[in-house]
């Protein structure tokens, strides 16, 4: 199983592979560097769309409810220390719509995310009537190769599934793989992707079948492994 996911959350999805009797081979396509960023002491929720902004948020958050994207990401800020956290279990846009319809209108929120995301996020609440602070406290960019543990495996054609988890991944996977000269090596594996969008870049590297969760979570594309 290769994994595309940048750390923190690469290991955590190769911990559950290993578990599950599968061989994990570790490939982050995006590199993640933390943002220095002027945080609001108070407001009266959490919003976040990626697991990737809570090592930005301090201690000094944890009492303060957080609204999680997806059961994953709401299981990490539990593990991070947050106390009172509400998960979606599903996409930005369900997001939006639980946090609109359990908080009170003029409500406070704070939105830590990565650079260039949540926008649509913030526009989505703030028309439900809700401040929100979004703050950027992360950002990505591509890795400039594979790791040699991942060439390696491609290059033995020894990859049976490949685990993509973003469009920006998928995009970068294809680059790093025609660059190596490694597309041959996809002919018998099958791409797992997160949603319709991470499958789109996939298209012309010639996986003997591409299945899209149908839920953009891991759970889901667990589902899809075996």
């Amino acid at each position: 199983m290769l994994v595309t996911r940048p750390e923190p959350g690469g290991s955590a999805t190769a911990a559950i592979l290993r578990d599950r009797g599968y061989v994990p081979v570790l490939a982050p396509c995006l590199m993640i560097e933390a943002l220095p960023a002027d945080l609001p002491s108070r407001c009266d929720a959490i919003v976040i769309a990626s697991a990737q902004a809570l090592p930005g948020l301090p201690a000094a958050l944890h009492p303060i409810p957080l609204f999680a994207v997806g059961d994953a990401t709401a299981d990490r800020a539990r593990r991070a220390g947050f106390q009172r956290v509400h998960s979606a279990s599903g996409t930005a846009t369900e997001l939006a719509a639980l946090v609109a319809r359990t908080l009170p209108k003029a409500a406070s929120l704070l939105l830590p995310c990565g650079e260039g995301h949540s926008l649509d996020l913030t526009r989505a609440l703030r028309s439900a009537g809700l401040k929100v602070t979004r703050r950027v406290v992360y950002r990505s960019s591509p890795a400039t190769s594979l790791t040699p543990a991942a060439h390696a495996a491609l290059d033995a054609e020894a990859i049976d599934r490949v685990m993509i988890f973003s469009p920006a991944t998928a995009k970068n996977f294809a680059t790093l793989v025609n660059a190596a000269g490694l597309v041959k090596a996809l002919r018998r594996a099958i791409a797992i992707a997160i949603s319709p969008a991470a499958a789109v870049p996939l298209a012309r590297l010639g996986f003997s079948a591409i299945r899209t969760a149908v839920s953009p979570d891991q759970d889901h594309m667990l589902s899809l492994l075996p």
